[in-house]
Formats: C-alpha cells, structure tokens, sequence
C-alpha cells in the first residue's frame, strides 16, 4: 500500500523592515519542516508586489513599515485579494499573520479590520510562531495570549461613541489644523479643544494626533 502524499509546504512571505529581522525569521523559517521562505519585502509596496509574483499562502507583516505604506494599509490590500492574487483570477488573498512588536488596542483594532488572520508579538517563543502560521494557513484565527486578553476586554467594555462635538473637532484634526485654528474654526476656546482631544484619545484608544486622525479613517469616522 503507498504512502500518501505528503503536503506541500506552507509558503510565506517576510515583510518587515529591518533587514536582520528578516534573515533571523528565514533562518528559523527555513529549518520548519513544512514551511519555506518564498520572499523577503521591506516595505508595504513590496510586499504587495513580491505577493502577486511569489504566492504565498501566508504573509507575515509588521505594523511599522518606516515610510511609505504602514502594514495595516498592506494587509487591508494583501486580505482584500486585490493585490496577491493573479489578476482577473478573482483567487483570495494570501492570509496575513501581523508579527510585531506593539501591542496597542489601536493596533490590534486596526490590523482585525484590515483582514488581518491573526496578531502575534515578536515576543512569543518559536514554537507558538510555528503554530500561529499552520493556523493561519488553515484559516483560523491566531492571537497571542495577551492579545487575545485584550480583544476580549474591548468586546467586554466597548468605548463610547464620538460626540457629534468631538466628530468635527476630529475632522478639523484630520485637515491638519492645530488647536488653535480647530477653536477658530469652531468658535470655541483652545482650553475646549484640549479637553475634547483628550477624550478622543481615549475613546479610540490612541495617544497622538496622527494616531487618532488613522483609527478615524480606518472606522470611517471621517466625512
């Protein structure tokens, strides 16, 4: 009686950029049974091509990309089928497992909504990186422990809802205006403005401006 077939190797694509993070994560990578190394990209634009060239069945994508296209962008076209597939296929997108260092609820809220098929922290020991990419290669969901603990506090305790106030001084924030020109164009105090920001960060889970201004375009919370 023959032997079954074994299956092929899970194939994956590194996207992160720092160049010795890559050459550590294709050294393990290429010593798994079962996996192999298809493409190394250091940006979001690369990645995006070398995916549409490569194929991979899973894509391992860090958050900050330096300048250029961040890797929830990448993910959100990577996931969507619009840039790794073969063109006029309409074949899915390859999954993608975000590896990083940032464990931020925005991230995290970020990176699920683009399409992300799981969130792990470069942290975690090889072995659970191993598992994260068999599940993701199998369409499952693969989250770190303590990311996991956090999306299940965010279902657990939703934050508030924008104020109607709070969603203009997020669109005047998103025009690029600074406090005081938001409490011209809005004919309020600057002091007003500070408090509503404040308020705003918490609510979507941010501590910068830029970093507000992103997770409001990412839920559409922009006109």
């Amino acid at each position: 009686m023959s032997s079954p077939e074994p299956s092929p190797p899970i194939r994956l694509l590194l996207c992160d950029d720092h160049a010795v993070v890559r050459a550590g994560l294709r050294a393990l990578l290429s010593s798994t049974d079962g996996m192999e190394v298809v493409g190394e990209a250091g940006s979001g634009e690369e990645a995006l091509a070398l995916a549409a060239r490569v194929r991979p069945d899973v894509v391992l994508m860090d958050l900050q990309l330096g300048g250029g296209m961040d890797g929830v962008t990448a993910t959100r076209q990577l996931s969507s089928g619009g840039e790794g597939s073969a063109e006029g296929s309409g074949a899915p997108g390859p999954r993608v497992l975000v590896l990083t260092m940032f464990d931020t609820d925005a991230d995290i809220t970020r990176a699920i909504e683009a399409g992300a098929t799981g969130y792990l922290l470069k942290a975690e020991r090889p072995e659970e990186l191993f598992a994260a990419i068999r599940d993701a290669a199998s369409g499952r969901t693969a989250l770190s422990a303590p990311v996991a603990d956090r999306v299940l506090a965010q279902m657990r305790s939703p934050r508030p809802a924008l104020s109607e106030r709070e969603r203009d001084i997020l669109q005047q924030l998103a025009l690029g205006l600074g406090n005081r020109e938001i409490a011209r164009a809005l004919f309020i105090s600057e002091a007003t403005v500070k408090t509503h920001l404040g308020r705003i960060y918490a609510k979507l889970g941010v501590d910068t401006r830029a970093g507000a201004v992103a997770v409001a375009g990412e839920r559409r919370l922009l006109s």
